[in-house]
């Protein structure tokens, strides 16, 4: 017990002594390419508090729960190995559900946080007030992040940097355009701020009137993409339950239908989307 005491004492005295005469790693830290992506979902879905590790792990214990589910239910291997996979992908198609409504919600609302911003910089108040008061005034879904700049102005008194904090916050292309022309406002100066709202909120009210008209003609191929691929799946699903129908499939011959089955029907979907698809706005100006 005294060997392991001072074993465990001289580890600690070397850590101490390491933490000291170790060089600081100043170097910030390389995001894989997953992490990025995942961290970039969650911030256009406006999910807060949740990590891109903690996201993924969501995803991998998701589609090990399915897995095991239906390989119980079908006693068959290959159906608890797809299914497993596509339950894997649900959280993902969850958030990017969630990030395309709240990207439309928004791009309905800017032009009224604009006239907002417009009206109080006609009334008198600086930029900064204006932006902090579209958090008591304006649209209900925007009012927290602006609040929170007027918190992050107050406290700090930058406006350059509790800009890019609410960009962050907001992540929306939309937002990215108009956080950006206020900070050129605001740099450059002049009498011509008035104009540049008046003008960019006549601008984002034609964008989103667009916008809305395409999409709602885009709504009828997407959704029959979405129930021609899913269509097969709860047939097979369906046949879980019959065990002596299930059971051709646990073989290699049924396995490599099953994935020649989803590798067709993950192709045609792309191919669906891609025929019916708008171009979607790009955050260029983080």
């Amino acid at each position: 017990m005294g060997l392991v005491l001072g074993l465990l004492f001289g580890i600690g005295v070397l850590l101490v002594i390491w933490s000291f005469i170790a060089p600081p790693d100043d170097k910030p830290r390389q995001e894989g390419l997953l992490t990025a992506r995942s961290r970039d979902l969650l911030a256009r879905a406006g999910v807060e508090g949740v990590t891109p590790a903690g996201f993924m792990s969501v995803c991998v214990i998701t589609g090990v729960v399915a897995a095991i589910g239906m390989f119980v239910v079908s006693a068959t291997l290959p159906i608890g190995l797809v299914f497993g996979v596509m339950a894997g992908g649900l959280p993902v198609a969850l958030l990017k559900s969630r990030a395309r409504k709240r990207l439309a919600e928004f791009r309905e609302l800017w032009p009224d946080v604009v006239d907002n911003i417009s009206s109080a910089v006609r009334a008198g108040l600086s930029l900064s007030e204006a932006l902090a008061q579209v958090g008591e005034r304006g649209p209900l879904p925007l009012r927290e992040p602006f609040r929170r700049f007027g918190a992050d102005y107050a406290s700090t008194g930058r406006f350059a940097d509790s800009l890019d904090r609410l960009k962050e916050r907001l992540a929306d292309p939309v937002g990215d355009r108009v956080i950006e022309a206020l900070r050129i406002a605001r740099e450059v100066g002049g009498g011509d701020l008035g104009r540049l709202l008046r003008s960019l909120s006549s601008f984002l009210r034609d964008d989103a009137r667009t916008r809305s008209e395409l999409e709602s003609r885009q709504s009828w191929s997407v959704n029959g993409a979405r129930v021609a691929v899913a269509a097969p799946w709860l047939v097979l699903a369906m046949l879980s339950f019959q065990g002596d129908v299930i059971q051709r499939y646990n073989s290699p011959v049924g396995a490599l239908i099953i994935a020649v089955g989803a590798v067709v029907c993950v192709i045609a979907y792309r191919v669906m989307l891609r025929i019916g698809r708008l171009p979607e706005p790009e955050r260029v100006l983080r």
